[in-house]
């Protein structure tokens, strides 16, 4: 089991990665064997909480990856999963006992096996599922700005989308609760914070679909 965790810190989107080796400077993803008692899910959730500490987050199966030469030393077939996770929520603790560290996904080192394959393709799933629906939420505070939601879509498509064509029509799903309380520090007038409106989320996690356009023509 091969576990891809995505998280943001504001600004880049980030990858997890455990060092290989004292000296070494290759890195992999946090993996882990399967157990004979454990589903693959439930195995995918004890090593995310292994790393992060974190419980109930975004989980979800990529692929299986079995290239009989994907691992030198023994045929070893890997289930990877990918999930999102808050970069303050997670525990640094255990990052720093399995020698962990984030890692921009624009700018990855030397990667395990086929690790770097992986990442490549959570990073498109990412892509394409953040087209369709709201996922991104998973990735930020609780309460956010709408100049905070768009650096994070800027990030998961490593482009610039245009400030005010991205607000229009992310407002206009209606997904988002204005909140009174607005952010201060960054500029005169402040921005207002936001929430994501649940109920309706679950009602409408298509609404996306008229806001971020294909991975495949994203000039707007």
């Amino acid at each position: 089991m091969d576990s891809i965790i995505f998280g943001f810190d504001g600004e880049q989107l980030t990858v997890l990665l455990v060092k290989r080796g004292v000296e070494e400077r290759t890195w992999s993803l946090m993996g882990g064997w399967l157990q004979p008692d454990e589903s693959l899910e439930q195995a995918a959730e004890r090593i995310l909480f292994e790393l992060t500490g974190l419980s109930n987050v975004y989980l979800e199966q990529l692929n299986a990856f079995g290239d009989p030469y994907r691992d030198p030393i023994a045929r070893t077939i890997s289930v990877a999963y990918f999930s999102l996770v808050k970069v303050a929520d997670y525990e640094s603790k255990l990052s720093e006992a399995h020698q962990a560290s984030w890692f921009s996904i624009y700018d990855l080192p030397p990667l395990l096996f086929d690790h770097g394959d992986m990442v490549d393709l959570a990073i498109k799933r990412l892509r394409y599922i953040a087209a369709l629906h709201p996922t991104g939420f998973e990735l930020l505070p609780e309460k956010f700005t709408i100049p905070q939601l768009k650096k994070l879509y800027d990030a998961i498509y490593n482009t610039e989308f245009d400030k005010r064509n991205f607000s229009r029509k992310i407002l206009s799903t209606n997904l988002l609760i204005k909140l009174d309380e607005k952010q201060r520090g960054f500029s005169k007038r402040g921005a207002y914070f936001y929430q994501v409106n649940l109920p309706k989320y679950q009602q409408l996690t298509n609404s996306f679909l008229n806001v971020i356009p294909s991975p495949d023509t994203m000039n707007w």
